[in-house]
């Protein structure tokens, strides 16, 4: 009896673990992939629609497309998960069993949670652009914006691509600039972290970029309330920051199945994960990967591009009844857009945190610098995206540990040369 593998999500994670999974068993596992809908976001285009330097039609793909041949698709969303039966219950009726389940359907927006958020003024002079009809909204708000206050508020954390508002802060000082009114608007960037990041050596160099671009910093700043009436934010401790427009990243938390589903996930509504192995706490044959995850890595692409490669592997010997390999080691490499055709780098994983030097190797990408090769890395990695991380394949000379050579650690920097 072929045995059968279903991946709830057909996004970045569960696309391309289809794919490994297909290019590795065959036809000897039936692959399922389920998404409530059908359309398959590029979402770190996300952040340049704003400023109109991306569309829609340029970040939208059919999910089904993506998949190879011999996947099935299945368009619905989730009831919940039977652990104990090793089901799953889709609300249009649909139940599907499964000897191996992966979780891929990643963190979602809740800005209900947010008290005033979604009231009067949402996707007027309250904003985001971490969907695609908020990241439409913020474009034409910015189109009419001729001056005042513009905050960046991340409500708290985790969210998806932690870098991404740093960027749009950085974007949004180039975008004036380019309009001639740069003078004429205050660029705030607001946060419940202590600095501008959450890594000290890259909050360091992160915050000195903002301080250059003019961009004040408000830390430790829990949003309580966002008031859009009297353009302001307060804070749960009823310190406030005032605005014309707010653009504003909010809570997220796991898909909604997950707290249906007994024993699946956390109180947040993610799965708790080996951090490892990618293998699930709730049930053996369950596995995770990507956003959806508790794991102590960035929720970004490329997390879950390097977890692919683990997690597809550890299936295939969990349905062969082989020892999990313990091989992801929280490999995390992230584009910093800054600006004026430049960008940064930084590249970390679990037990190290950004550092200088370069990447992959001493004669790669600089790291923690501004440069135009890194910028036309992030512009190159929209290709990689479609034609390589989705089908599942791996990307010469880029492995998902991450490597060592070219940075320099702390005990190098302290040696004189």
């Amino acid at each position: 009896m072929t045995r059968r593998v279903v991946i709830l999500g057909g996004g970045t994670g569960g696309t391309l673990t289809a794919n490994r999974l297909r290019r590795r068993l065959g036809d000897d596992v039936e692959i399922v992939v389920v998404d409530r809908d059908g359309d398959h976001v590029y979402q770190p285009g996300l952040l340049f629609v704003p400023f109109g330097l991306a569309h829609p039609e340029d970040l939208v793909r059919p999910r089904e497309r993506q998949l190879h041949r011999g996947i099935s698709y299945h368009e619905s969303a989730v009831g919940h998960v039977d652990l104990k039966g090793d089901t799953v219950l889709l609300e249009d009726g649909t139940t599907l069993d499964y000897d191996v389940l992966v979780v891929a359907t990643g963190a979602v927006l809740q800005p209900e949670e947010t008290e005033g958020l979604t009231g009067p003024g949402w996707q007027e002079n309250v904003c985001t652009f971490y969907d695609l009809d908020g990241a439409l909204a913020l474009e034409a708000a910015l189109a009419g914006f001729a001056g005042g206050r513009l905050v960046v508020n991340v409500v708290d954390l985790p969210i998806k691509c932690p870098v991404a508002p740093l960027e749009f802060c950085f974007l949004a000082d180039w975008y004036f600039r380019e309009r001639g009114i740069r003078d004429r608007v205050e660029l705030t960037y607001v946060t419940p972290l202590d600095s501008a990041f959450t890594k000290p050596v890259a909050a360091g160099v992160l915050g000195g970029l903002l301080e250059e671009k003019g961009v004040g910093l408000v830390t430790e700043f829990n949003t309580g309330e966002v008031d859009g009436t009297a353009g302001r934010l307060v804070s749960y401790d009823e310190r406030t920051v005032g605005f014309d427009l707010a653009v504003v990243v909010p809570l997220h938390g796991g898909a909604a199945y997950v707290g249906r589903s007994p024993a699946l996930g956390d109180e947040l509504g993610f799965v708790p994960t080996d951090p490892a192995t990618l293998q699930s706490k709730a049930a053996p044959n369950v596995f995770a990967l990507g956003d959806a995850t508790s794991l102590p890595a960035s929720k970004a692409g490329s997390v879950t591009h390097f977890e692919g490669e683990t997690l597809a592997a550890n299936v295939a010997r969990f349905l062969a009844g082989e020892p999990l390999r313990a091989t992801f080691d929280g490999h995390t490499n992230c584009f910093i857009e800054s600006g004026f055709g430049k960008a940064l780098l930084i590249d970390f994983n679990y037990d190290t945190e950004p550092l200088p030097g370069h990447y992959p190797t001493g004669a790669g990408l600089p790291l923690l610098k501004q440069s135009r090769l890194n910028h036309l890395g992030k512009l190159m990695f929209s290709w990689l995206y479609w034609h390589s991380l989705l089908p599942g394949r791996d990307i010469p000379g880029i492995g998902s540990a991450m490597p060592h050579a070219g940075k320099l650690l702390p005990e190098q920097e302290r040696t004189p040369s």
